[in-house]
């Protein structure tokens, strides 16, 4: 199956083409990727990706989203894409947590034993997730949640090992580690729950509040007087 990926989470973005044969490893075939956030150019990345593995856009027969947590603009943006295309072409869509692109990420590098993932999620809180790598596929060990500055602080003084987007801002024992779209596409290949491009949601572990603004003041017109 030929796979384009989309991983927008994180301040690096990447695209990339990923094709899969049955009883074989899947291969990445085209791969763009920019740092930048919402300055990068998201279709000449998707252009690129394609140019470098010689296919047409009609070709492609599945889009893989990165569905966060992380940069919630840019999770929107990639499904807004992948959304679009399966109007347009009635594509297959995955959408893959990106914590779980960064576990494999860090499995392929070779690093072993449990680690922690860690994503800014703002106003001084954190996206934290455990992992145990090893031969097997990688095994979440801590359910993916939401901690403060103070509790991932204790967590690095009791010796656990973070990875993560940027991290090392935060911590300078921390290993910066960036989801990848080549990764995304290559889980992407072992996967088959697909969804329609209405279902395709951010993982965001927020309850989502706001507040209704109120109705627009009415201005008479000139020379109308106002009633009491």
């Amino acid at each position: 199956m030929k796979i384009l990926a989309l991983e927008f989470s994180s301040a690096q973005r990447s695209v990339a083409v990923v094709q899969g044969q049955p009883g074989q490893p899947p291969q990445v075939i085209g791969e763009a990727v920019e740092t930048g956030g919402r300055a990068v150019n998201t279709f000449a990345m998707i252009t690129e990706a394609l140019r470098q593995a010689g296919l047409e856009r009609e070709q492609i027969e599945c889009l893989a989203v990165g569905l966060g947590p992380g940069s919630y603009t840019g999770i929107r943006a990639a499904i807004a894409v992948a959304q679009g295309w399966q109007l347009a072409r009635e594509v297959k869509l995955l959408g893959i947590s990106s914590v779980e692109c960064l576990a494999a990420q860090a499995q392929d590098q070779g690093i072993q034993g449990l680690v922690h993932l860690l994503i800014d999620a703002q106003r001084n809180e954190f996206y934290l997730s455990g992992y145990d790598l090893g031969p097997s596929p990688p095994l979440e060990a801590e359910p993916l949640r939401l901690v403060t500055l103070a509790e991932a602080r204790r967590k690095v003084q009791d010796g656990a090992i973070f990875l993560g987007p940027e991290v090392s801002t935060w911590f300078s024992e921390a290993r910066a580690l960036f989801p990848r779209a080549s990764t995304l596409g290559r889980l992407a290949q072992t996967r088959r729950e697909f969804l329609p491009g209405e279902k395709l949601e951010p993982i965001y572990l927020r309850e989502t509040n706001f507040v209704k603004a109120p109705p627009p003041r009415a201005i008479p017109p000139p020379g109308e007087k106002k009633t009491a």
